[in-house]
């Protein structure tokens, strides 16, 4: 099979070009193809000769996913999936707001993390996805839209760890934000989410000017190891104080999400640890209310326990919002996305059923 064109930097591809001893700046063409008109074939590109896209299209093929079902929501969420050339499936989320249409992809076919209350990781990790994978979805939801629509926001928060996929991941956002060649969108309006892998969020810092989301989720390192296994790498005190320490612009700020799970970490307590934790970091609070899905043995805090949360971080000084839920009906809310919920993982019920969940308070 060939090499997908997609998956080429404009380095790469310029490099590749010079050796053809054609100009380099014939990469910003192709990409402007590629990416700004969304072409499907080599044969499109007019303002190539003949002889160029020859060999243009011996040498690669123009990938694109196809569209395997789109789901709306009735709150107007769009849920598509998506099939890879191997036959293994991503889904991605369209989410319209007032003043924004927000993009929501993934950089990987399922996850190895195995957080305790995400449907994603029931899946386990199939691989990583290819930067051109990880385009293509932005491109395929822009195929979806009006002429008087556009993408406004992107958030790596869908399936899988964008930081264990560091190198696709990076030359993806490389084109993202590419307004010469590539999609074009502002890094101000893109937020990618972590569960905390510090050595790679120090990188994120340093090479891009992405905003960061880092999921918490709990304020005890025994009950945060519980529901997220990689706290046992990096715990809080040490995820805690890279946050810190990360160069973070004046005018931006670290996103903690916070998962509710009823019962186990919003009360008094919690609210309390959780200030101490933040205290010196530039941030703000998300509060996620659990989204439900088959299999799973949490829960949802009540409104009325999830608005008293909200209120004790707010005593504390920190900006603190909670995120409604957006396309929960059809599984396309936080936590949720799964492309193969009838796939049995029994391993995963084995380990989860068995967890010794105590309250963090």
């Amino acid at each position: 099979m060939k090499p997908n064109i997609k998956d080429l930097s404009r380095e790469d591809l310029a490099a590749w070009l010079v050796l053809l001893r054609e100009p380099a700046y014939r990469a910003a063409q192709i990409q402007q193809w590629l990416f700004q008109k969304g072409v499907a074939s080599f044969s499109e590109m007019t303002n190539l000769s003949a002889d160029m896209r020859r060999e243009l299209e011996q040498a690669f093929s123009v990938g694109r996913l196809s569209t395997l079902a789109r789901s709306i929501s009735s709150d107007g969420t769009v849920k598509f999936l998506f099939g890879l050339s191997d036959g293994l499936g991503i889904e991605s989320v369209l989410i319209p707001e007032a003043r924004r249409l927000t993009l929501c992809i993934s950089t990987q076919v399922g996850c190895g993390l195995g957080c305790a209350f995400c449907a994603t990781a029931r899946m386990g990790l199939k691989r990583n996805l290819s930067a051109g994978e990880i385009l293509d979805q932005i491109l395929e939801a822009k195929r979806s839209l009006s002429p008087a629509e556009r993408i406004t926001h992107l958030v790596l928060m869908g399936m899988g760890e964008p930081l264990a996929n560091y190198a696709q991941t990076l030359k993806a956002l490389a084109i993202m934000t590419d307004a010469k060649a590539g999609i074009g969108i502002s890094p101000r309006r893109i937020t990618l989410s972590t569960v905390g892998l510090v050595p790679q969020m120090k990188r994120l810092m340093e090479e891009t000017q992405v905003n960061l989301a880092v999921s918490l989720h709990a304020t005890t390192d025994e009950l945060r190891s519980k529901l997220m296994p990689v706290n046992r790498k990096y715990p809080l005190a040490e995820l805690i104080e890279c946050c810190r320490s990360l160069p973070v612009p004046k005018r931006k700020r670290i996103t903690f999400e916070y998962v509710l799970l009823r019962g186990l970490n919003h009360a008094a307590a919690d609210a309390r640890r959780l200030a101490q934790l933040l205290t010196g970091v530039r941030c703000k609070i998300n509060l996620i209310p659990f989204n439900p899905h088959p299999g799973s043995p949490f829960h949802r805090p009540t409104p009325a326990e999830v608005e008293a949360f909200r209120r004790q971080l707010s005593a504390y000084g920190f900006q603190v919002n909670v995120r409604a839920p957006r396309g929960d009906d059809i599984q396309a809310a936080c936590g949720q996305l799964n492309s193969e919920f009838n796939v049995q993982s029994s391993r995963f019920d084995v380990e989860h059923r068995t967890l010794n969940l105590e309250p963090g308070g």
